[in-house]
């Protein structure tokens, strides 16, 4: 019997070193955030504080949050937290 070995492949990730927006969950307010690398399932994202609150948040790549994408926070290292799209 012969096993197929199922394969967790990622998404390209693209360096984009551009501004970027984040809203959290129960804000109105957008926070300035840099977005490091960018790919189809998510992004890293520096931000200005060292503990964002909310997991769940909108990350947009103009300053109308409105076009950004949901996302939830997967990891956090100091000011660099990983995001993957919902």
């Amino acid at each position: 019997m012969i096993f197929a070995r199922s394969r967790k492949t990622r998404s390209t990730r693209k360096s984009v070193q551009q501004p970027g927006w984040l809203v959290f969950d129960g804000s109105f307010a957008a926070r300035q955030c840099t977005v490091i690398d960018l790919s189809d399932s998510g992004a890293k994202i520096e931000t200005v504080e060292a503990n964002p609150v909310g997991t769940k948040l909108r990350l947009a790549l103009s300053r109308d949050v409105r076009t950004g994408r949901p996302c939830e926070v997967v990891w956090r290292r100091g000011k660099t937290i990983g995001v993957k799209f919902t």
